[in-house]
């Protein structure tokens, strides 16, 4: 049976407060949706070559991600043909990265959504610039 992420209460919540606020109107920071299960970050962020970029990976929470100020590009390779690791998933920060290169890039507009479920590596933040962003972290519920 296939997994539809809108079978996930808390996606299905965030894709709510997504139609019901704007997110140029709050401050830079966590806001807190649902406790644990759902958040918020409001971030302004340097942008990075596709070099230095580093794909990362979440055990417990997807991440939809939405450039607010300008095009953001992101490394995605499938999780499973990730091969080096560096370190481990850091259970409290629940990321892990990759030494692996970014190989191929996906680049999405200013407003547009692009969710990454636990099976899929991102690259955040490749660009030159500097980015006002929004990244939902949401717990992985099916």
């Amino acid at each position: 049976m296939e997994k539809n992420l809108m079978d996930n209460p808390f996606y299905a919540k965030a894709m709510e407060f997504l139609q019901d606020n704007d997110l140029f109107d709050l401050e830079a920071g966590k806001h807190i949706i649902d406790g644990d299960n759902l958040w918020l970050n409001i971030v302004d962020s340097k942008l990075k070559t596709t070099q230095e970029a580093r794909l990362e990976v979440h055990d417990k929470y997807i991440d939809i991600q939405i450039p607010l100020s300008c095009e953001e590009t992101f490394g995605i390779k499938p999780r499973s043909e990730c091969t080096q690791p560096v370190g481990e998933m850091d259970p409290v920060k629940d990321i892990l990265f990759y030494a692996d290169p970014v190989e191929e890039t996906v680049t999405v507009k200013a407003g547009e959504v692009i969710t990454f479920e636990p099976d899929t590596a991102h690259a955040p933040l490749i660009g030159e610039g500097t980015i006002h962003k929004a990244i939902f972290k949401v717990r992985a519920e099916y």
